[in-house]
């Protein structure tokens, strides 16, 4: 059996193929969150437990608070400002929390394929990492995941581009050659290939890339936009304190820098500090709305960042299909409307970004968008209709396809490695 690894910012899946190939599926389906929890309460030789994906989930949302939530793992491989960190007196570094969440993975893999053999995998990697400002800081990230593949038992990983992947699940459906844009969207990073596809041909074959590139911007960077508009203000941004000046008493805005730290739910633990949470006890005092900086304060000091990151998810994916809706949190109490088309101009720069990175991939082919037969979209992002109004803007609406938009990438990889047997 080999196997496909599409280990995710956002989601990983695991898929297997021995001719067929088999998604692994997690109970509720064919993706396990990418976050890991370690429980202090549960105890295991000595240690706090650790869970991984759905499981965690359910324990961090169950507990009274005291456990440590840690997501987005792959943001980080090609940081050098990440090396490790401190967990409940122990230290690991970023490649050990990577392995600890891919074992786990694995092994909920196994409850439904059986027993994996880890010497053959293929592994899918962006084309380029997010946090990535150059070709070193790509290797550093390559290099941090080969060594968390070693912990697990994955001695000769074969890391392949996550859109070729995609490229070799898409050309399933072909029964003719076409030249094909693939745009692979996760949550951390932006990625495109431009290759020939076909029943004549076979996707992996560098000899067919035509071209590649890619961006450290997806949909983690379209919830940042939302968190700052609509969640942000409601929590203190552009609220006043007041403060004696040699001029006398005048107010001054509340420091910015904090609510950057809200722009990444997984940073939000940055701000419990001692220091910090006496900055921010010392602002409410002389707030001029106090409400606005208790309700942060509680953010901050009940760790509420997941949460209130799935409620805008949640905003997001709804505006996916109507023009407006709600963003709604309970407790504290936050409530925005927001319209598709304020939500599209919140991400004018990410989606400037994506669409420099697909010029880029076409200029470096010296193909125009004209010359494309078809566009394969997949990832979540990619549902988002800002996104797609980008591509039909550039190819036209009827060469765009979709499919499998969380599951390409995996299945691709293992038909990958089936076919490097």
């Amino acid at each position: 059996m080999f196997l496909g690894l599409d280990f995710g910012t956002t989601d990983s899946a695991i898929a297997a193929a021995d001719g067929e190939v088999r998604l692994a599926s997690f109970g509720n389906g064919n993706t396990f969150r990418s976050i890991l929890y370690f429980d202090p309460h549960e105890q295991v030789s000595g240690r706090p437990a650790i869970l991984a994906g759905p499981a965690a989930i359910d324990r961090y949302v169950q507990s009274d608070g005291g456990g440590r939530l840690i997501q987005s793992l792959k943001t980080h491989l090609a940081s050098r400002l990440f090396d490790k960190t401190m967990v409940f007196g122990r230290t690991f570094s970023l490649p050990e929390l990577v392995a600890v969440f891919l074992d786990r993975l694995f092994r909920a893999a196994e409850h439904d394929l059986g027993p994996l053999d880890r010497r053959r995998v293929v592994v899918g990697r962006p084309v380029r990492y997010a946090s990535a400002e150059s070709a070193a800081d790509d290797e550093l990230a390559v290099s941090r995941m080969r060594e968390a593949l070693r912990l697990i038992g994955i001695e000769e990983p074969i890391f392949e581009p996550e859109p070729l992947a995609a490229a070799f699940s898409y050309e399933r459906t072909l029964d003719h050659d076409e030249l094909v844009l693939v745009a692979d969207f996760g949550g951390g990073t932006s990625d495109f290939c431009l290759l020939r596809l076909g029943p004549t041909r076979r996707a992996g074959n560098v000899n067919d890339v035509l071209a590649t590139d890619g961006v450290g911007v997806a949909g983690d960077a379209f919830d940042a936009e939302v968190v700052t508009r609509a969640v942000a203000p409601s929590l203190g941004l552009g609220s006043r304190y007041r403060r004696r000046l040699p001029t006398g008493d005048d107010t001054l805005e509340v420091p910015t820098w904090i609510f950057s730290k809200l722009r990444r739910w997984h940073h939000l633990s940055f701000l419990k500090s001692r220091e910090t949470l006496d900055l921010l006890h010392d602002l409410r005092k002389q707030a001029v709305e106090p409400a606005k900086l208790e309700a942060l304060i509680q953010v901050v000091e009940s760790d509420l960042g997941f949460h209130l990151y799935r409620a805008v998810e949640g905003t997001k994916v709804r505006l996916s299909r109507a023009e407006s809706t709600e963003l709604v949190f309970d407790d504290p109490p936050i409530r925005a409307h927001v319209a598709r088309e304020r939500f599209n101009a919140w991400i004018a720069d990410p989606l400037s970004a994506i669409g420099q990175a697909l010029d880029r991939t076409l200029a470096r082919a010296s193909v125009s968008a004209s010359d494309v037969d078809a566009v394969f979209m997949t990832g979540g992002t990619s549902l988002v209709p800002a996104v797609r109004a980008l591509f039909a803007a550039r190819f036209g609406e009827g060469k765009l396809r979709s499919g499998d938009e969380l599951i390409s990438v995996a299945t691709g990889l293992a038909l990958q490695s089936y076919a490097k047997r």
